[in-house]
């Protein structure tokens, strides 16, 4: 899957709705990524690990699972 271009230097994006993550260099779902993206509800992480993302609360997507979508903290 080819990175969005905002997040071309990330490898983990964030969903601020479902506090997922989505590792972009392994997800195949390319309809999420757009959502993510055309919705500006992605967010980074820095450094860009896994780790951090778990720091944060955010949980790694597997395939097919969908979660509650909820507003945004900004």
């Amino acid at each position: 899957m080819e990175r969005p271009v905002r997040f071309e230097h990330t490898r983990f994006l964030g969903d601020k709705r479902t506090q997922l993550v989505y590792d972009l260099d392994d997800c195949d779902d390319e309809e999420i990524i757009a959502e993510i993206v055309d919705q500006e509800v992605g967010l980074c992480f820095g450094p860009d690990t896994l780790a951090e993302a778990r720091n944060r609360g955010y949980r790694l997507a597997r395939p097919g699972q969908r979660a509650r979508h909820r507003t945004p903290r900004a």
